[in-house]
């Protein structure tokens, strides 16, 4: 049916079924005689292992979803990987998508594909407009393709950044809306940005005929970020939405998901990537949603629902402790971000400090913000960047309740933050001390 099955396969049922995918491979058929420079040849046996035999990759030069004659096997892998992934986007939420192909590169080159393929239907268009959120790929994923990015910052509502429609609008009609290649929002994205207003932007772009493109880079594990997706194709326009496949369904990095509701316009994008290409991606998330299942699947979808509040609660708490708090951050679904605000007041590197101390304590993703970073990325100097906005009142930590987080990951982050801190606030104390000490013997010499 082309469907994930409800109930996972065992490793034993899934290895039998890629070994007879691999036998429908010409570089595998017992007489085979190769004379062309593309065999399927490969010297180490523990490589050709490593990729269950499945050696001629995906598409053909024309065309990534073109089936190979002489790689039966690697094109029906290719077409199955493509329906499951499907259903599973309509199972996380968007059940109006069309169409959808794996393609082999992370998130960034994937909206690179997306710009390209624009280019040829909008020739005049040099502008993206783009509502700033601080993550180099997706701006330089703009660079690349060959366009001008317009950053339109954004806008503090209460602790959260939210996307400025009035300053999108009024940047179309400045520019004029056949100058401008699409507009490229975001949803998943670090607190305190949340995820930008999908259906207002979608609307605007319906109503100036302008494309709309999604980064959704780990948006299919939120419910919301879905529903941001469904709402906005429905009363506007998006175009394709582009999610990684590491983040939502944890397999290496390397490969990522094109969808939309048009499935010409996909097909297109397909038919856009140069050559043929790695099976990789497509080979290590069929075989991970064959093992899930659609059940295991949305157990996973629900136990990160459930970590989320369980992260929010505890990490209000230790905020209360130290005198900080979390920030009011109620549209973002995955990430959330506690003020800094004591700990940047008494020591100004205590705050870049903090987040040393948890990286050397093996505690990987959290990220330390502190106000005022200035950063240039190809030649565009953001102001304040990491924060997603030219000066945030206050320096913060992130941490997310992403796919696949456990109770002990939680509780352990939480006991190794608060000693971090309880250290860095002692040293800040001392610090002070010092000052104070030194200051009033400055003042004594004067008397």
């Amino acid at each position: 049916k082309g469907k994930c099955p409800e109930d996972g396969w065992d490793e034993s049922t899934i290895e039998l079924f890629l070994h007879e995918l691999a036998i429908m491979d010409s570089n595998n058929f017992l007489g085979n005689c190769g004379v062309g420079e593309r065999e399927g040849r490969v010297a180490s046996g523990l490589v050709a292992r490593r990729h269950y035999r499945l050696i001629h990759g995906i598409g053909r030069s024309g065309d990534i979803s073109a089936v190979q004659p002489k790689a039966a096997g690697s094109s029906l892998l290719n077409k199955l990987t493509n329906s499951v992934v499907l259903d599973i986007i309509k199972l996380a939420g968007v059940q109006t998508v069309t169409n959808c192909f794996v393609v082999p590169m992370a998130t960034g080159m994937s909206l690179t594909l997306c710009f390209l393929t624009l280019r040829h239907k909008r020739p005049k268009a040099k502008y993206i407009i783009w509502p700033r959120i601080d993550q180099k790929s997706c701006f330089k994923s703009m660079i690349t393709a060959g366009f001008e990015p317009v950053v339109i910052e954004n806008v503090l509502e209460g602790d959260e950044l939210r996307t400025d429609i009035e300053a999108v609008e009024a940047k179309i009609k400045a520019l004029g809306a056949e100058n401008i290649l699409c507009v490229h929002s975001t949803t998943s994205c670090f607190a305190p940005r949340v995820p930008d207003r999908l259906e207002e932007l979608a609307v605007i772009c319906a109503n100036y005929d302008i494309p709309h493109i999604v980064n959704n880079a780990y948006g299919v594990q939120s419910s919301k970020c879905m529903h941001l997706i469904k709402q906005g194709a429905r009363v506007g326009r998006i175009d394709a939405f582009v999610q990684s496949l590491d983040k939502n369904f944890m397999v290496p990095v390397g490969g990522a998901i094109i969808a939309g509701f048009d499935a010409s316009f996909i097909q297109e994008i397909s038919k856009m990537y140069p050559g043929r290409a790695s099976a990789s991606p497509s080979l290590d998330v069929l075989i991970t949603l064959l093992s899930l299942g659609a059940s295991g699947y949305k157990q996973l979808l629900k136990e990160r629902k459930e970590m989320f509040s369980y992260l929010s609660s505890g990490l209000k708490k230790l905020a209360d402790t130290h005198n900080e708090r979390l920030l009011d951050t109620p549209h973002n679904p995955i990430s959330l971000a506690m003020s800094l605000k004591n700990l940047d007041e008494n020591n100004d590197v205590a705050v870049t400090q903090l987040g040393s101390m948890l990286f050397t304590r093996q505690v990987s993703g959290a990220r330390v913000v502190p106000c005022g970073t200035v950063q240039t990325v190809n030649n565009y100097t953001f102001k304040g960047f990491m924060s997603h906005s030219n000066d945030y009142p206050c320096a913060y930590l992130n941490a997310a309740s992403a796919i696949g987080i456990k109770k002990q990951d939680v509780d352990v982050f939480l006991k190794r933050l608060d000693k971090c801190l309880k250290t860095c606030r002692k040293e800040g104390n001392k610090e002070k001390s010092v000052n104070e000490i030194c200051d009033s013997n400055t003042g004594t010499e004067q008397l």
